[in-house]
């Protein structure tokens, strides 16, 4: 891609899944790659996955002290974070009745109050450059509905929603566009699943596969790169046409 090379870029919930990914994805571009992620032991395994990584924080995203001192960091040993990856998060599988006031509290603190505070730091020092792309990650469950996840679900509408409002008071120096997958086998995912129950999955997507984690990594690569310099201020679906036909798909 155009543009990425030498370019700083922060990847929250960089130490496994899509975020690990992603932080390869953008060292193959020749950026420099901070990931910011609050498990310990996931930091220093991608610190060995990836020796070409600038750092790997900690921080917890839920917490706005423990944000800003991050991207701080970021910023002294890059000299700068030209691309935030806001890609921490969490779910928790259960039915809609049986969700908590803490569960409630705990989903969306990380995924959307998170998601803000990691957001409106980043752009604070874009702004302040003059320049800067902010690539949430939401998903196709904030676009349609899914059982067992109603929470998750709300906190990636309103990632969607925040993407839009953002990329219109950040233009024309910041660019911001989320990325809403499908469904992605990550290696948590994969433990979740029996192989009946890939299977079943699988079935229901057209393409008739779960994306890889690289395939999400690729997009964000595209829309941080200069070929995505009039984009902004949208999602970009990667679902192997799941939500292309509805119920008329299925």
């Amino acid at each position: 891609m155009r543009g990425l090379k030498g370019k700083g870029v922060l990847v929250t919930g960089g130490a496994s899944g899509i975020g690990a990914a992603t932080a390869a994805r953008f060292l193959e571009e020749g950026a420099k790659v901070c990931v910011l992620d609050r498990d310990a032991a996931g930091r220093q395994r991608i610190m060995k996955e990836l020796p070409g990584l600038t750092a790997a924080l900690d921080a917890d995203v839920t917490r706005l002290e423990q944000v800003r001192a991050a991207l701080e960091e970021a910023i002294r040993l890059m000299g700068g974070v030209d691309v935030v990856i806001n890609n921490a998060g969490i779910s928790i599988r259960h039915a809609f009745l049986d969700i908590t006031p803490e569960e409630w509290d705990k989903v969306l603190a990380v995924n959307l109050t998170g998601v803000f505070h990691v957001a409106q730091a980043a752009a604070r020092h874009m702004m302040q450059r003059g320049s800067g792309v902010i690539l949430m990650t939401a998903s196709t469950s904030g676009m349609t509905g899914y059982p067992w996840y109603a929470d998750y679900n709300a906190t990636k509408a309103g990632v969607i929603a925040l993407t839009q409002s953002m990329a219109l008071e950040l233009a024309p120096k910041v660019r911001v566009n989320a990325v809403a997958p499908g469904y992605v086998l990550t290696p948590m995912q994969r433990a979740e699943y029996t192989d009946a129950m890939l299977d079943e999955v699988n079935r229901k997507i057209p393409m008739r596969r779960h994306a890889r984690p690289e395939e999400i990594a690729a997009l964000f690569a595209f829309l941080a790169s200069d070929d995505a310099a009039f984009i902004t201020g949208h999602v970009h679906v990667c679902d192997g046409a799941e939500t292309a036909g509805g119920l008329a798909s299925r």
